[in-house]
């Protein structure tokens, strides 16, 4: 390269020269030129090498690339053009400005000519795999769109062939973007796809609001086209992602939610400088809160988890993520009260969330007794532990399961709000429960179960036709705990607002489509029959609890439904003495006494293992 510069500087001279002077004239020039041509070299060079000419890969050469060579040719004239003044050589401005045109021109012209190069050899290997491409649509015809193009254009191992656009605006309609034609605006998207044969959608804006993603989603579907999406603004600015990388379409994208709006300041009041520890913290709910938490600046997280491979990954993470985050990753059962006395007695948490839990409807209507000692002995442990320690405010993670419960699981859970707003009661602890439904791409989760059926060519699995279930993200259910606990005050049972309910069926239509396939054509679905506990839809709050705002839109209170400790306190000895029967039945009879909403299954659906 520094060669090739040397050689188009002097003939940018020689040539200027020709042009400004007669042929005698020139030829005296010419040779007094010689005398100086090194000087003017090094000149040159000296200052593209300060102008980092030589660092730049010019096969991927941008905009900005262009212009630094435009700026130093122009430094380099004017410093040549003081070094010629100070000779005797005399040359007229006019030569120095000729020159500098003819350098830049010729020096820019080298460098785009290595990405024209570089552009056709692209050209003629994609005209010689166009039918291994696959066609795709991109929609919105911005700077991502730009950005998506020439990826597609420029990388070695491309996959997509871009032929069409599609943008809202008007004016951008039969126009092009690096020779992709924009055909039309979003109404136009089916029509277009059909025209031309398109194969997959890629939705290019990272900034669009979630309203408009799920309506352009919803049109998409009709195609019958895999869709793909570019990040959007948030997860590149919290460094998820970046903005050229293209992912597959996630059920999230298609509920329309709003990014949730949280009063930082309240957050902040009650975990900035505090001791937390998050029982359960190494689950896809734990996890979570952990990674939230780490964010308002605790004095120390505990994460507590019985399972060392996840608590090992959430440790890893948080430890790359918050090199200064006084953590704390302990192993150990919520069913071991020594244990957690000693964690009690040498950390002194001040917050506690309580996320451990078995969470499975069919496996713990298979083990109940498993279910009792986990979910409910496991909650009065670490309940009791924060009333004896003193912790300021403890925050139950439950579930909409735990209304009108028609399984094991239910009933532990409503349990378990049963044993927190009795202990509220009688401790100078906060105790609170956050109830929500089911948490999209947490461990058991429909949404994976349906992507791995789904990758192995199906069948997809749907267990009723008409079964409902409210649905939310991870992170909305791990932000809105954290609301709910800013606002509590002491016994209530905070109701996340869930949206509206979702038919499984449709997600498995939806997941299928968003894959490229046309549901019960291409790939079929399979009504597998309702699994024992399993009802056809969930309820967020007991008909007899009633509902109070909060300065949250998404969040309401549930007034308090059960306070006896003494009656609780009976309970739990009558239910330890039965385990340790290791009778079934009448363990389920208890849990019918416990819990009078508790429905429970005929008798053929319980299981009579332990």
């Amino acid at each position: 390269m520094i060669i090739i510069d040397a050689v188009l500087v002097n003939l940018s001279y020689i040539l200027a020269l020709y042009f400004r002077y007669n042929y005698s004239v020139f030829k005296n020039y010419a040779s007094n030129y010689k005398d100086i041509a090194i000087i003017v070299t090094l000149i040159y060079i000296f200052i593209f090498y300060i102008f980092k000419f030589y660092e730049s890969i010019w096969s991927y050469a941008s905009i900005d690339e262009f212009m630094l060579v435009i700026g130093g040719c122009l430094v380099s004239n004017l410093v040549t053009m003081v070094f010629l003044r100070m000779t005797s050589l005399g040359f007229a401005y006019g030569v120095s400005i000729v020159a500098c045109a003819f350098s830049i021109l010729f020096i820019v012209g080298f460098r785009i000519s290595v990405r024209i190069y570089h552009r056709f050899t692209n050209i003629l290997d994609c005209n010689a795999n166009k039918n291994k491409l696959k066609r795709a649509m991109i929609i919105g015809a911005g700077a991502a769109a730009s950005i998506v193009i020439r990826e597609m254009k420029d990388n070695t191992n491309r996959k997509y062939l871009p032929v069409a656009l599609i943008d809202d605006d008007p004016y951008k309609v039969g126009k092009n973007v690096l020779g992709v034609k924009v055909m039309g605006v979003r109404k136009d998207i089916i029509e277009v796809a059909k025209e031309q044969a398109i194969e997959n959608i890629i939705i290019a804006i990272p900034s669009i609001d979630e309203n408009d993603k799920k309506e352009i989603l919803d049109i998409c579907k009709e195609t019958g086209c895999k869709i793909q999406i570019i990040p959007s603004v948030h997860e590149v600015i919290d460094g998820k992602t970046s903005l050229n990388q293209i992912r597959d379409v996630d059920i999230e994208d298609l509920l329309g939610r709003k990014p949730i709006q949280l009063d930082m300041e309240g957050i902040s009041d009650y975990i900035k400088g505090k001791c937390i520890l998050v029982t359960g913290g190494g689950g896809s709910i734990g996890s979570e809160l952990c990674r939230q938490i780490s964010k308002f600046n605790p004095k120390t997280l505990i994460i507590f988890d019985i399972y060392e491979n996840n608590a090992y990954d959430i440790q890893n993470e948080l430890r790359y993520k918050y090199p200064n985050l006084d953590l704390k990753v302990l192993i150990g059962s919520v069913r071991d009260k020594k244990r957690l006395n000693y964690i009690f007695t040498k950390y002194s948490p001040e917050v506690v969330f309580h996320a451990a839990a078995h969470k499975h409807v069919p496996l713990m209507e298979d083990s109940p007794m498993e279910a009792i000692k986990n979910n409910v002995f496991g909650t009065f442990n670490v309940a009791s532990c924060a009333d004896e320690f003193g912790v300021k405010r403890f925050v139950l993670i439950s579930t909409d399961k735990a209304v009108n419960p028609t399984n094991v699981m239910g009933a532990t859970k409503r349990m378990c709000e049963m044993i927190i707003q009795s202990m509220d009661k009688v401790s100078s602890t906060q105790f609170v429960a956050v109830r929500f439904g089911n948490v999209l791409g947490s461990n058991g989760s429909v949404i994976p179960l349906f992507k791995k059926q789904i990758a192995h060519g199906g069948p997809v699995t749907v267990t009723h036709k008409e079964i409902t279930r409210f649905f939310m993200t991870i992170p909305e259910a791990s932000q809105l705990v954290l609301q709910a606990g800013a606002f509590a005050k002491g016994g209530e049972i905070f109701v996340l607002d869930m949206g509206e309910s979702v038919k499984i069926y449709d997600l498995a239509c939806d997941l299928i489509r968003l894959s490229g396939f046309e549901p019960n054509k291409d790939m079929n679905i399979e009504i597998s029959g309702l699994r024992p506990g399993e009802k056809l839809y969930e309820e967020l709050l007991m008909s007899e609890e009633g509902l109070t705002n909060t300065k949250h839109e998404k969040i309401f209170i549930g007034k308090p439904t059960f306070s006896d400790i003494h009656e609780l306190r009976t309970h739990m000895m009558e239910l330890s003495s039965i385990m340790e029967g290791d009778n079934v039945e009448k363990l389920i009879q208890k849990i019918e006494d416990i819990v009078p909403t508790y429905q429970r299954k005929a008798e053929g659906q319980v299981a009579a293992s332990v």
